[in-house]
């Protein structure tokens, strides 16, 4: 019988292949008549780096590449970091699996000092997301934030050359590439909520492709499905994107789903935060709650700045 040929497109950094090769070697491993090939792309997201995310396009600059393929009959499956993945998927394309999280907290990564307490009044802190640089100076106002793009190892060199003192990272992309070691702090909800979706992997594929669907939901796992979908359905909502300080994050917690979200100025002066519980089923419900009350709060008049 002829091997199935699975092609997943993927982008090139080194988590985006350890994620795209996870993805290859559990199918493989599931169903011993697949055999899969990655299909390397670049987005532009990886081409554009001397700018922040927030003033080239948001989120999907790292996704259209990846989907372009698959609209073309290139690729059959495109492996995604699912905090980068759009509220909106083009015609034909949709979501098709979630896999299990990864650690989704924030990591502060440092040389020098041992904890985020620890950091002088006015540190230098790397970061291009607007969400942690508001989370930071909300809680240390006199931090200097610096830009930081690139992939991990790029970062990581540039803390390693003394350009910041610390710089805070996903803790799922260090710990997926053999760098949990580097971590100094995970920084608590707290302190840090973390993105919509964050330490979650999704697969996106074509909506009419039967086959490639049913095979996929072998790799689903329903517990962080119904998680990022209650975030998503905030951020949705919320009509958020890259451009924002927005978080989100949901737990399951003695079956019940338990989520808090928050948008905030990019200068941290203004925080809003919500919170609510409820059963499984009320997933987008729970999270279209929260983003009413961060609306009612004041978000409103943050999100209107940023988007005009």
């Amino acid at each position: 019988m002829a091997k199935k040929i699975i092609r997943i497109a993927t982008r090139q950094s080194p988590l985006a292949l350890w994620q795209a090769e996870y993805v290859a070697s559990a199918l493989e491993r599931i169903f011993p008549e697949v055999t899969t090939a990655l299909v390397k792309m670049v987005t532009r997201g990886d081409k554009i780096l001397d700018a922040p995310l927030a003033k080239v396009g948001g989120k999907g600059l790292f996704v259209k590449e990846l989907e372009q393929g698959m609209l073309e009959g290139i690729a059959d499956i495109a492996v995604h970091s699912m905090k980068d993945v759009p509220v909106e998927f083009p015609d034909g394309l949709h979501l098709a699996a979630i896999l299990c999280r990864e650690d989704p907290t924030d990591a502060l990564v440092s040389n020098r000092y041992a904890a985020l307490s620890a950091l002088p009044a006015n540190a230098r802190i790397g970061t291009s997301s607007l969400r942690r640089e508001s989370q930071i100076k909300s809680h240390f106002p006199q931090a200097q934030i610096l830009a930081l793009r690139g992939n991990v190892n790029t970062r990581l060199a540039k803390l390693d050359a003394g350009e910041y003192d610390a710089i805070i990272l996903a803790s799922a992309g260090l710990k997926r590439l053999g760098m949990a070691a580097r971590i100094t702090e995970t920084l608590p909800p707290e302190i840090s909520l973390p993105a919509i979706g964050q330490g979650a992997i999704g697969i996106e594929c074509r909506s009419d492709d039967r086959e490639i669907n049913q095979i996929l939901q072998a790799l689903h796992d329903p517990d962080t499905g119904v998680c990022v979908r209650a975030e998503r359905a905030m951020n949705a909502r919320l009509n958020g994107g890259c451009q924002v300080p927005i978080a989100g994050f949901a737990q399951l917690q003695a079956g019940q789903l338990f989520m808090r979200g928050l948008v905030g100025s990019p200068d941290g002066l203004r925080i809003f935060r919500a919170q609510r519980s409820g059963g499984i089923a009320e997933a987008d419900a729970i999270g279209i709650a929260i983003a009413e009350e961060l609306l009612s709060l004041g978000a409103d008049k943050v999100l209107q700045e940023l988007y005009h």
